[in-house]
């Protein structure tokens, strides 16, 4: 359930034993939580933690991970991302079809501006984490693509305005502010392959030409629930090689190719997806489960997913110009590379003037 009373700890200390014991309840009944204690803080635009728990009845995991609001960072969650997508969508009682965390509970005050969300701790799985230093295999790949499909094809078109579940659900629009960096500080950093395209571009050009067209391209074309972030900084690999999705707070309503494109070009190398995004379009056009009539056709889907590269070089380009302030150096400059390469290789300025 969603709550907007003051029941939001303060602080990971503030998580009491009862508190705890109530936020299980659902998935473990039986479980008298004994007590608490933090086994791990990792605290950024978010706050993060892994907490142990001991039990005096029943039984329950090990462990769970707990992730609320910084206020340091308030601000910049609400302009990019929005401060409560993540708990509602996990409260709202819609069925995502594809692997992500098991939610226990999630809270919302709306008052103090903060959440949390009490979620499984995806050690227990033996997840494995990635990010841009670690690209998937075309294979692992393939099987995030096929889940994403599945969401995509179970909220597409007139489902996703027609769910009272996801009335809350925001369209994807533009957001301000990224217009300040500096963006000649990333370009730098790209090395001697980067393409003469994207050199060339100024941070006017690339967010007013290229940026914010596809992204309000996003709500004048066929929609679906996304993910909205999507990138391979926010997803783990399981043992079994299927693709977890991790991180829901920019969930909004769009086009599918946000997370299609977004996801796909910064997962693999850049050789692995010029060898196979062609083959892996299909596959997420198998996977969607729609009936004829409905399905993209691939001229689309191509058309959409070229255009798709302005999202990811934007973002990335922004956060490699910033240096350590948002991101690793070398996992930005990573994307940013492939994103790079991909806009080169897609001619996204041309597909963004066609959708």
């Amino acid at each position: 359930m969603t709550s907007t009373a003051p029941v939001v700890p303060r602080d990971w200390d503030d998580i009491t034993p009862d508190w705890m014991t109530a936020a299980l309840a659902h998935h473990h009944p039986q479980a008298v939580v004994d007590s608490v204690s933090v086994d791990l803080r990792d605290d950024g635009t978010n706050r993060r933690a892994r907490l142990r728990l001991r039990y005096s009845a029943g039984s329950g995991p090990e462990t769970v991970f707990v992730k609320a609001v910084d206020p340091a960072h308030r601000d910049l969650v609400r302009l990019t991302s929005g401060l409560f997508h993540e708990p509602r969508l996990f409260t709202c009682g819609v069925d995502l079809p594809l692997e992500h965390p098991t939610v226990f509970r999630a809270l919302i005050d709306e008052e103090a501006e903060d959440f949390i969300l009490v979620m499984e701790d995806l050690t227990a799985r033996d997840a494995d984490p990635r990010d841009a230093t670690r690209p998937l295999t075309v294979e692992q790949a393939a099987t995030g693509v096929r889940g994403l499909a599945r969401m995509h094809g179970r909220y597409w078109g007139r489902r996703v305005v027609e769910e009272p579940a996801l009335d809350w659900l925001e369209p994807f629009v533009p957001w301000e502010g990224m217009g300040a960096a500096p963006l000649a500080e990333a370009q730098k950093r790209l090395g001697d392959d980067a393409p003469d395209v994207v050199m060339a571009l100024t941070i006017g050009e690339l967010i007013e030409d290229i940026w914010k067209p596809y992204i309000r391209s996003l709500t004048t074309s066929t929609q679906t629930l996304l993910h909205g972030d999507p990138h391979i900084g926010n997803t783990y690999l399981l043992p079994s090689g299927e693709v977890g999705f991790l991180d829901w707070q920019v969930a909004r309503r769009g086009n599918w190719s946000l997370d299609l494109g977004y996801f796909l070009q910064g997962a693999l190398t850049i050789e692995d997806r010029r060898r196979n995004e062609r083959e892996l379009l299909e596959e997420y056009r198998d996977a969607l489960g729609l009936p004829a009539d409905e399905l993209p056709s691939l001229g689309e889907i191509w058309l959409r997913y070229r255009a798709s590269v302005a999202h990811g070089l934007t973002l990335w380009l922004c956060t490699a110009s910033a240096g350590e302030l948002w991101q690793r150096p070398d996992i930005a400059i990573a994307l940013a590379q492939r994103y790079s390469a991909a806009y080169a290789d897609l001619q996204t300025a041309e597909a963004i003037a066609d959708v």
